[in-house]
């Protein structure tokens, strides 16, 4: 049982499927299900800085103001 769950949470595949589920929940949430023009769902805080995957760590951003905060989070989780 404890290699299943391991394997489980190494898979990136599995990974990614659970966060598109979220990221399609958060989108439902807030009235936009095919996606919004001119918008992206980025994390407040990015998974790898710590932050959690689930709708409340989500939001709507401009693909401009996403495409900076992705680079800003690179800089700043590396530490």
């Amino acid at each position: 049982m404890r290699k299943v769950l391991i394997l489980l949470l190494l898979c990136p595949t599995l990974c990614f499927a659970g966060s598109r589920a979220v990221k399609h929940t958060f989108k439902v949430q807030t009235g936009y299900p095919k996606g919004r023009p001119g918008y992206v769902v980025t994390y407040r805080v990015a998974p790898a800085c710590g932050g959690a995957v689930a709708t409340y760590n989500m939001q709507w951003q401009t693909k401009a103001d996403a495409k900076a905060k992705r680079k800003l989070d690179r800089t700043r989780c590396k530490k």
